[in-house]
């Protein structure tokens, strides 16, 4: 049976996705009070410029005072949807303070503050839901963390950014160099205006950090997160990765160490075999990869962005928030009892693809096999080919620590024979 009085919404922002959150309140009204338990009802929208039409939006609810608005007392749910820091936590911790529980899709808020946020939630008995933050529409976050509660969690390795991996499909399909990648991609609305956090992994880290905290059950801030950017990977590397049998893409790696006892979280563009899962998501979709103890390896598939798609995650954390007001009940809050130390990048264990311009002469390959020994690093393949002096020589590694292959690096760069290190490439999902 449904209540008549409803419970009373404030929306924080009305762009992309918050037009079509409002818009989906009103057209799946009867649905949602349904699916809750009582009505809900849009009280208020608050916005930076009231003079723009909004088609989707009761001009009468259209408000610029948002902190009058998450201040009124009445309120039950807060909706925050403008993003970046300020003012959107301090609207949110006014919103716990007068009684509200809140939804929000601010990566990098929670990435930065999330352990704030979650103390400030449970001091007023409030919920703070995020599931939009991370992958869109795909329910992610919370099989996380409550559908593999009782399991144990030992890496999450996904695509979690839309954009560059629409720039990356592009470039293997078409033999695109990034710039004219990214040219599309801005063409078509996938890029924004300035794509620096897209490109350069600052919105893969926020999305990393989530999810490490919520896999480990450990404190993961977005400092502890190795960020790498798409901007350097050329047609050449893509090129490389497709006689290997690869693909590229930028990876969001979230692991435990083998002995358990640390975790790592790193963001960078990585070779993965043609055979593994993600390397079929093409686009701007997402997809994530969890490999758990007992569940073994599941895969969430599906858009990462976008108005209507990401509109979905919000309305799903609305009902779990207002069903949870009606019962007189919280959802799960922070879960960091494991307080595992977060590793440097230098110990991560993985594998390198490094290409490398070298003299077309007898000697050169043994006297760079002789530089990954002195750093006890492990050749797996070797490929050269020459021409008129000069030799492309290109070498995957076995598995080893993220320093030494660097090391390695390094090393060859000096040899008199080397004369450039033309790119080096991470190669995962093995």
């Amino acid at each position: 049976m449904v209540r008549t009085r409803p419970l009373k919404v404030a929306l924080l922002g009305c762009g992309v996705v918050g037009s079509q959150v409002a818009r989906l309140m009103t057209t799946h009204a009867g649905d949602l009070a349904a699916r809750i338990g009582a009505p809900v009802e849009l009280a208020g929208i608050a916005v930076r410029r009231p003079g723009k039409v909004r088609d989707e939006v009761p001009p009468g609810l259209v408000t610029t005072d948002a902190a009058g608005l998450v201040a009124r007392g009445d309120i039950d749910v807060v909706l925050e949807l403008i993003g970046g820091i300020e003012p959107a936590r301090t609207l949110i911790n006014s919103a716990f303070e007068h009684g509200a529980s809140v939804v929000t899709a601010n990566k990098a808020l929670l990435a930065q503050d999330g352990p704030a946020l979650y103390a400030a939630a449970e001091k007023h008995a409030a919920d703070l839901y995020f599931e939009a933050s991370v992958a869109g529409a795909i329910p992610l976050l919370r099989p996380l963390r409550e559908s593999l509660a009782g399991d144990k969690v030992n890496r999450v390795l996904g695509i979690v950014n839309g954009t560059t991996n629409f720039i990356l499909d592009r470039m293997e399909s078409t033999g695109a160099s990034y710039g004219e990648a990214l040219a599309e991609a801005s063409a078509l609305g996938y890029a924004e205006a300035d794509p620096t956090a897209d490109v350069e992994g600052f919105d893969a880290a926020a999305k990393a950090a989530i999810l490490a905290g919520i896999a480990f059950h450990t404190r993961v801030g977005l400092d502890d997160v190795h960020r790498e950017g798409i901007t350097e990977i050329t047609a050449a590397d893509v090129a490389s990765a497709r006689q290997m049998g690869c693909t590229v893409k930028l990876l969001a790696i979230c692991e435990r160490a083998e002995d358990g006892r640390s975790v790592t979280a790193r963001v960078h563009p990585a070779m993965i075999p043609d055979r593994h899962p993600l390397a079929g998501v093409r686009e701007a979709y997402n997809a994530v990869f969890v490999e758990a103890e007992a569940a073994g390896r599941l895969m969430f598939y599906g858009p990462g962005a976008g108005g209507v798609p990401t509109a979905s995650a919000v309305l799903g954390d609305l009902v779990a928030a207002c069903r949870n007001k009606l019962g007189g009940g919280v959802g799960p809050g922070e879960s960091a009892y494991a307080r595992l130390p977060v590793s440097p990048m230098g110990e991560v264990v993985t594998r390198y693809h490094i290409s490398l311009d070298v003299a077309d002469k007898p000697g050169v390959l043994a006297q760079c096999a002789m530089v990954f020994a002195d750093h006890g690093v492990s050749i797996d393949t070797v490929r050269q080919t020459g021409k008129d002096g000069e030799a492309k020589l290109v070498v995957v590694t076995h598995r080893a620590s993220d320093a030494a292959l660097g090391a390695t690096v390094e090393s060859l760069r000096r040899l008199d024979t080397v004369h450039g290190v033309a790119s080096t490439m991470r190669v995962e999902g093995e």
